[in-house]
């Protein structure tokens, strides 16, 4: 069992890097040192969800996350790796947690299918109920529910071309 620890990328390292991208609210790429290159590392930030790129508040997410940590040395703790191949991680920068702080200013929402800093619902629910950031906004929809209903809406488009085609000489 100790032997399996050995294997590559079955073990969790935390590491440190520059921020070179950030591509929304809870996804950046972080340049590191990997021996004798520097490897670019897209992180996905645990715990946290941030609205799409279409989605209301989108934009000022990701200029948020852009204005805490882009081109800044950065730690990242480690908590394993998404279906994307995103490394899932907390991002550190001195003494301020970036995914607490996404979600205490109202740019992010605390993700509870994938919760695993509880903190992080005392936040939401101080910045629900200061009205800061998205939750400006009354009828905030959740990332989640608008990845959900733009999925239903493609699919209903895709049937009905899908219909006109068919009814078409």
């Amino acid at each position: 069992m100790a032997g399996l620890c050995l294997l590559p990328g079955l073990a969790w390292a935390d590491f440190h890097g520059r921020v070179v991208r950030v591509a929304d609210g809870d996804t950046v790429t972080v340049l590191r040192d990997h021996g004798d290159r520097k490897e670019q590392v897209r992180v996905r930030l645990a715990s946290i969800d941030a609205p799409e790129r279409r989605q209301a508040f989108g934009t000022r997410s990701r200029q948020h996350l852009a204005e805490l940590v882009f081109d800044r040395q950065v730690l990242i703790q480690e908590q394993g790796s998404d279906r994307y191949g995103r490394v899932i991680g907390v991002i550190h920068l001195g003494g301020l947690n970036a995914n607490q702080e996404m979600v205490r200013s109202g740019m992010a929402w605390a993700y509870r299918q994938y919760l695993n800093d509880s903190t992080l619902l005392r936040l939401e629910t101080g910045a629900r109920r200061a009205g800061r950031g998205l939750w400006a906004d009354k009828d905030a929809q959740a990332p989640w529910e608008f990845r959900r209903s733009e999925a239903a809406r493609r699919k209903a488009e895709r049937e009905a071309r899908g219909q006109v085609a068919a009814a078409s000489p």
